[in-house]
């Protein structure tokens, strides 16, 4: 009796001890599996002051390749101090951030969990500032710099009135191309796989992209260059995942170049009015073509990837600046198929840019009877649709009428 007894005390204390090492067991997985998540999601720290900004607010943004997202903002004491902690994945490739105070704005690369110091003053943010924390940003800092001040050179060309049309092209064109060979030697050749390359890719000058991967073919071995870099060190991550792609098109396209046509059903076209429809621009808000019924709308149907446009919206620019403010809208539907070289044109344009994902079997073109691109309207105040670009001799004689 007294062994049974003793024998179902044994059993009840092998029960306990076992129970109890499954516990322990089971906590330690639980401890082991969140220290393994935490492993790649770290956190980053942004902290610095901005002088001259009291009471303006700071915002921290990513950006993203789908669109810009603010992540966290502050409003910026007498001293003009901050500190943003932000979750990563140290597992992926680097990520682009800026800081913002209105249209002042600082681009920084973070690819691990380090701290990223600035120092500036907001008159100056954009173009002299101190950033400690890592190369690739100071290196941005550089390329950033550069482009601003080729931006006011090209800018005092085209102000120089002792030059002809021609000679302002010439002495512009140079200027870029110096700026670009400076970004192809010392920065995506120098070390194809950081972000410094990355970000030199898409730099833009007056609104437009400045290397061109689509159907440039010097161009794409750069885009080459960095896309094989980065598939090696970040392989499936999105932005090694576009960036390849864009240069597989960019292959494809400068082996078998081909202009953009496009075969319509003319009898679906309407003749008077317009057509109204929306598509959402930068910020994923959508802007319809009947938003602007007090205004002369310049309605232009493109694609940035197209050879040329970088020119085209030169001229566009003009426009834009000299009637603006008399009424004149562009309204600019992107058929791009990459929404990435989109936005990163785009962001520098200022007038309404919107994008069609469907791009040219989109019902709205269709009805519009676009042949080719680019292809663009006029519509005058009340939107009433008044003239096709075919029939236009002179834009600006044109624009001047309706205004």
């Amino acid at each position: 009796m007294r062994r049974r007894k003793r024998s179902n005390i044994n059993q009840r204390v092998m029960t306990g001890v076992i129970a109890m090492a499954l516990v322990v067991l089971t906590i330690a997985f639980l401890f082991l599996s969140m220290v393994s998540c935490s492993d790649n999601q770290q956190t980053f720290h942004v902290e610095g002051a901005i002088t001259g900004a009291a009471d303006s607010t700071l915002t921290l943004e990513a950006m993203a390749l789908d669109s810009i997202h603010t992540l966290q903002s502050t409003k910026l004491d007498a001293e003009g101090h901050f500190a943003f902690d932000v979750a990563t994945d140290t597992a992926s490739n680097p990520e682009f951030y800026r800081l913002s105070i209105g249209q002042h704005r600082i681009n920084f690369a973070v690819d691990s969990t380090e701290t990223i110091t600035v120092q500036a003053d907001m008159q100056q943010m954009s173009s002299n500032y101190d950033i400690d924390g890592n190369t690739d940003s100071r290196k941005m800092k550089t390329i950033a710099q550069l482009a601003i001040q080729l931006q006011m050179q090209i800018t005092a060309i085209g102000r120089d009135a002792s030059l002809t049309d021609y000679q302002r092209y010439q002495r512009a064109d140079a200027l870029v191309e110096q700026y670009k060979q400076t970004l192809k030697t010392d920065y995506i050749l120098a070390d194809p796989s950081s972000a410094a390359a990355y970000y030199a890719l898409f730099q833009t000058i007056s609104g437009q992209m400045l290397f061109d991967p689509v159907n440039n073919r010097d161009d794409v071995r750069y885009f080459s260059a960095v896309a094989t870099q980065w598939n090696e060190l970040y392989p499936g991550t999105p932005r090694t995942t576009n960036l390849v792609n864009i240069a597989l098109r960019g292959h494809q396209n400068t082996r078998q170049p081909r202009p953009l046509e496009i075969q319509l059903d003319s009898t679906k076209v309407r003749q008077t009015g317009i057509i109204d429809f929306g598509f959402p621009d930068l910020r994923g808000r959508e802007r319809r073509l009947s938003d602007y019924p007090d205004n002369v709308v310049l309605l232009d149907f493109t694609a940035y990837s197209l050879r040329g446009s970088q020119e085209r919206n030169l001229e566009l620019r003009e426009l834009y600046n000299r009637y603006h403010a008399r009424g004149l809208e562009i309204y600019q539907v992107s058929l791009d198929a990459n929404e990435h070289y989109w936005r990163t044109v785009s962001e520098s344009l200022p007038w309404v840019c919107v994008y069609c994902a469907e791009g040219v079997a989109n019902d709205m073109v269709q009805l519009y009877q676009v042949q080719q691109l680019p292809s663009y309207f006029i519509i005058g105040r009340g939107s009433e649709l008044k003239l096709r670009g075919e029939q236009v001799t002179n834009l600006k004689q044109a624009i001047e009428a309706e205004l």
